[in-house]
């Protein structure tokens, strides 16, 4: 029996459901690349390349790369093609001050409205946390720091706030994750995310607030140190040889 209300050649909302799914799938998979550190800073995105590893069209990884154009982790230049975004020093400083003063603010209403399930859910991601700085496990640890930040402030309920909170954090990631690879870091960051739960399961607001602040503008500081680090590290073929004239 024909339906005379599906016009031909119209997609229907199933394809179009199928489509915008399987989109969702790509964009997280490439997502996935790039925060892990697969696909680095500068790196050209081919399409075509993509299709073929996640075995798709290239019509949801195009539709993917657009929306990661959004979420700040990609970049695209004319005629040129997709590329995953390289941050500045600069430009990272003043994320990470916008990135304090948004954690203060969903630190300040968590402690006012936080649920017994989303406090059980913060010190569940804590206990796991600390497994994985107790052996050393920057892969397992780095994704799980992500969700503490990221439950904090979905559970201030503030949805713009959220969004805009995620596309910082998409550009920070790569700064973030070198950061946090330092030794004696993961359990000192575990403990600095136990007193920040503690402050709001107790209601206190200010510092909680506080805390959340002096946690991320720490992290800067560290992006510093390792950013001066890194450029004191001079390959020996880089550095200028002068020679001296034999008197």
């Amino acid at each position: 029996m024909r339906d005379d209300n599906i016009q031909p050649g119209r997609p229907s909302a199933l394809t179009i459901l199928q489509s915008h799914s399987l989109t969702m799938l790509v964009q997280q998979e490439i997502e996935h690349l790039i925060v892990g550190g697969e696909l680095g800073a500068g790196a050209k995105l081919s399409e075509n390349a993509i299709a073929v590893r996640l075995g798709v069209s290239r019509g949801p990884v195009r539709e993917a790369l657009r929306a990661l154009e959004q979420t700040g982790l990609v970049r695209v230049e004319k005629n040129r093609g997709v590329f995953v975004r390289q941050i500045s020093i600069e430009e990272a400083d003043e994320i990470y001050e916008l990135r304090a003063i948004f954690d203060q603010l969903a630190g300040r209403k968590l402690a006012a409205a936080i649920t017994p399930e989303q406090l059980k859910e913060l010190r569940a991601l804590i206990e796991r946390m600390e497994k994985a700085a107790g052996r050393d496990d920057l892969d397992a640890y780095h994704p799980l720091n992500l969700r503490f930040h990221d439950a904090l402030v979905e559970f201030s309920g503030n949805k713009k706030l959220l969004h805009t909170y995620r596309r910082l954090v998409n550009e920070l990631n790569l700064f973030r994750r070198h950061t946090l690879a330092q030794r004696d870091r993961l359990p000192m960051s575990t403990r600095e995310h136990q007193k920040i739960v503690d402050a709001i399961a107790a209601g206190d607001a200010d510092a909680a607030g506080r805390l959340l602040y002096e946690h991320v503008m720490a992290s800067r500081e560290r992006m510093h140190k390792a950013h001066a680090h890194s450029a004191e590290v001079v390959p020996l073929t880089h550095r200028k040889v002068t020679h001296r004239k034999s008197k």
